[in-house]
C-alpha cells in the first residue's frame, strides 16, 4: 500500500488523521479522575463488543463491532498486550483465563510460525506479547514461540554490514517501529532465556537506532531511513514510546528522558495525546506509548514529572466513553461517535487505564 509520507513505513495511513491530530489545538477540561474500577469496566465493554469466543479455551478480537473478520496480525499482538496489562493490573483468574483463550486463538489463526508474515516489526510485537505471556503464565509454549520466531525475523531483518533491522522482507528502509521493539522483544528473550545473545542483539539494535533515528538536541525519535540515506522525519508516538521502552530496560534513564519529554512538549495539545484517527495503523500508537512511558516512569520514581499528565490522558480517554456501553475510540479530544466501531482504534482507552496509576481519593 502507498505510503501518504514518502519516507515513511506502513504505520504512516492516514495523512488527514495524522494531521488532525498533529494541528488541532482545542480547550479541553479537566476530566474526572479515572478509578481502578472504571479500567476494569473499560476492559469489559472492549471485550463485550469485540471479543468472540469460539470455545471456552478459544477466543479471538474481531476486526470492528460489526463484523466477524478477525483483527490483523500486529492489531491483534496489541491487543494482546492489552490483556496482559489487565491481568498484571489486577491478577485476577478470569483475566488470566481471557488472555489465554485469546493467546490460543492468536495461534489458530495465524499459527506458531510467522515466518509468511513480510513485515518484520509484526513479528517483534507478537514475540513482546508471547514472551511477556511466559514472564506472567510460565508457559514454555509462549517462550518457544516467541524466541523461534524472533531467531527467524532477526536472521532475514538484520543488516550484517552497516546494522539495524530492515522493516520489511524487501530491505527497503530500516524504520522506528521495529527497530524499538526489536530491541525491547530481544531483551525480554534474554530475561527469559539467560542467553546473554539476546542482550547483545538489544543493545546492537538499541545502538544503531539512538545512532540513525534518534536526534539527542531534540529528544525526536524518527519514523525511518531508507536504503538510499533519505530520512523520514514524521515523529509517531508508538516509535518515541518503543524507544522509551528500550531505553529503559537497556539503563539509558536519560535517553528516555529527551524522548519522553519531546512528546510531552511537542506532540501534546493541552496535554493529551495526539488524536490519530481509528480506522487505520496509527490508530493504537498512544497505548503502545503510554504501555512503556508508564513503566519508565516507574522504573525511575518520575511521577513527579510525569504522572498528572499521563493521568489526564487516561481520565480524558474515559471521559470520552459512549456512556451507553462505556466504549472509547482514540480520539480523546470529543466523545466516542455512535454506531460501528474497530477494536484497534479503541484499544488505547483500555491501555491508558490499566497502565496510568488513578490518582489518589
Amino acid at each position: 500500500m502507498t505510503s501518504p509520507f514518502p519516507l515513511s513505513p506502513r504505520r504512516s495511513r492516514t495523512p488527514r488523521s495524522l494531521t488532525a491530530g498533529i494541528l488541532a489545538a482545542c480547550f479541553l477540561p479537566v476530566a474526572d479522575a479515572h478509578t481502578a474500577e472504571d479500567a476494569t469496566a473499560a476492559f469489559e465493554a472492549f471485550n463485550k463488543t469485540f471479543l468472540i469466543a469460539n470455545s471456552p479455551e478459544k477466543a479471538i478480537y474481531r476486526k470492528t463491532s460489526s463484523q466477524e473478520k478477525v483483527t490483523d496480525f500486529w492489531m491483534y499482538a496489541e491487543e494482546l498486550e492489552m490483556v496482559l496489562d489487565v491481568y498484571e493490573r489486577t491478577k485476577d483468574p478470569a483475566h488470566k483465563a481471557i488472555a489465554i483463550s485469546l493467546l490460543n486463538g492468536f495461534t489458530a489463526t495465524y499459527g506458531e510460525d510467522w515466518a509468511n508474515n513480510d513485515f518484520n516489526d509484526d513479528i517483534c510485537w507478537a514475540s513482546i506479547a508471547y514472551s511477556r505471556a511466559y514472564q506472567l503464565f510460565n508457559d514454555p509454549a509462549y517462550r518457544k514461540i516467541s524466541q523461534h520466531n524472533y531467531d527467524l525475523m532477526y536472521d532475514r531483518a538484520w543488516d550484517a554490514k552497516d546494522g539495524g533491522l530492515f522493516w520489511k522482507t524487501s530491505n527497503q528502509s530500516k524504520n522506528a517501529c521495529v527497530e524499538g521493539p526489536g530491541a525491547i522483544a530481544a531483551f525480554l528473550l534474554f530475561q527469559i532465556t539467560g542467553d546473554s545473545g539476546y542482550r547483545d542483539k538489544a543493545n546492537a539494535i538499541y545502538d544503531w537506532e539512538r545512532k540513525t533515528l534518534f536526534n539527542p538536541e531534540t529528544g525526536e525519535v524518527y519514523d525511518n531511513i531508507r536504503i538510499d540515506g533519505r530520512l523520514g522525519k514524521v515523529v509517531l508516538t508508538y516509535n518515541p514510546g518503543t524507544f522509551i521502552g528500550a531505553a529503559n530496560l537497556l539503563g539509558h534513564p536519560a535517553d528516555a528522558k529527551l524522548a519522553a519529554d519531546y512528546v510531552k512538549k511537542n506532540l501534546s495539545k493541552d496535554g493529551v495525546l495526539p488524536q490519530y484517527g481509528e480506522n487505520g495503523d496509527l490508530a493504537g500508537f498512544n497505548g503502545i506509548f503510554l504501555r512503556w512511558m508508564v513503566r519508565y516512569m516507574k522504573d525511575n520514581h518520575l511521577e513527579a514529572d510525569y504522572l498528572p499528565w499521563l493521568q489526564l490522558n487516561a481520565d480524558k480517554a474515559w471521559e470520552m466513553r459512549r456512556p451507553e456501553d462505556n466504549v472509547s475510540w482514540s480520539q480523546w479530544n470529543k466523545p466516542t461517535a455512535p454506531g460501528d466501531r474497530h477494536s484497534w482504534g479503541c484499544s488505547p482507552t483500555v491501555v491508558a487505564l490499566q497502565v496510568v496509576p488513578p490518582a489518589a481519593k
